[in-house]
């Protein structure tokens, strides 16, 4: 998957997760850009990754993420890997 797939398919959990169809991610979104984006959302969030995408990420790997960015770098990295749940 290319880095614009996978921020479109964030964006498309985020705008599930959040209930609001105006989310747009950047590579720059942090949690304080988003309404409501606390811990247990971003719990929502991973979960809803893994299981769309079938990758499995472990908590020292998402612990120190500044942005989606940092995540969806992860993400290649880990598919690139086929690193799979």
């Amino acid at each position: 998957m290319t880095e614009a797939e996978i921020l479109s398919g964030l964006t498309d959990i985020f705008r599930e997760t959040f209930d609001d169809d105006s989310i747009e991610l950047t590579m720059n979104t942090t949690a304080d850009d988003i309404d409501r984006w606390d811990s247990f959302n971003h719990i929502n969030i991973l979960v809803a990754v893994e299981e769309q995408f079938k990758i499995k990420f472990q908590t020292a790997e998402i612990e120190g993420l500044k942005n989606v960015g940092e995540f969806v770098h992860l993400f290649e990295k880990k598919s690139a890997k086929g690193v799979s749940a």
